[in-house]
């Protein structure tokens, strides 16, 4: 797409966008008050209000929050335990192997603060290529997926919609690539001496970026969730 055309379309857009639309005039998500963003002077969404669209964005459901740490923890220490322990199941194999050539395949490694402007699906490859420098296990990984996995089975009010297991499992992923650390020293403009200045930058964690991960994810470990996850629960989770 030219310029121009991304210029009158992005024009457009925000024409649309700043004329309410009575017919979006609730949010869908059940006892919301407000109207959808297309209602509004404040976007296009024609589902949610902009609370629950932020939501929705964060953690791939309109009102079922993030596991917690604390909440998952237990469940990755089993599932890590379990991995380990039948390391040489084809399966499992089959799964880290995946994994692995997701990090292959990322192409070259990017810094957090050179992300800005790439696609989301840009920005999810070179998640996966910042795993491979940081040289995090991809056992690690794999254990991440089980632990949502066995976290929903646990959960008597859990959301089972894909979206929301994909954006769960992406988000514990996601913090173990951290960011982008720089440090460096210069000299003081009078010749007094030197400084030091510090350069930390981290990835947002929310939009289509997490969706694309976890789907990544989800596909490297769906044979291994369908022929091993009743022995993952079969072991209950320690710290509870």
């Amino acid at each position: 797409m030219s310029l121009a055309r991304r210029k009158k379309r992005k024009a457009d857009v925000k024409q649309r966008a700043s004329k309410p639309n009575s017919m979006y005039s609730y949010c869908r998500a059940a006892g919301c008050p407000n109207p959808a963003r297309a209602g509004t002077s404040d976007g296009l969404g024609r589902l949610y209000c902009r609370k629950h669209h932020d939501h929705y964005q964060r953690h791939g459901s309109p009102f079922k929050p993030s596991y917690k740490a604390s909440e998952l923890n237990p469940f990755r220490k089993v599932a890590l335990k379990w991995l380990e322990e039948n390391g040489e199941d084809a399966w499992v194999r089959s799964a880290v192997a995946a994994v692995e050539q997701l990090y292959q395949s990322a192409g070259p490694h990017v810094e957090a603060f050179r992300l800005r402007g790439l696609k989301p699906r840009q920005r999810a490859q070179a998640h996966w290529a910042r795993l491979r420098t940081a040289k995090v296990d991809p056992v690690k990984v794999v254990s991440a997926w089980l632990a949502v996995e066995m976290a929903l089975a646990s959960d008597a009010q859990s959301d089972w919609r894909p979206e929301y297991k994909r954006v769960q499992a992406a988000k514990v992923v996601h913090r173990m690539a951290s960011g982008s650390h720089r440090k460096w020293t210069q000299s003081r403009l009078d010749g007094t001496g030197t400084w030091t200045q510090e350069l930390h930058v981290y990835p947002h964690s929310r939009g289509r970026v997490l969706r694309h991960i976890g789907e990544d994810l989800e596909k490297a470990c769906a044979l291994l969730t369908e022929r091993c996850l009743d022995s993952c629960l079969s072991a209950p989770p320690r710290g509870r």
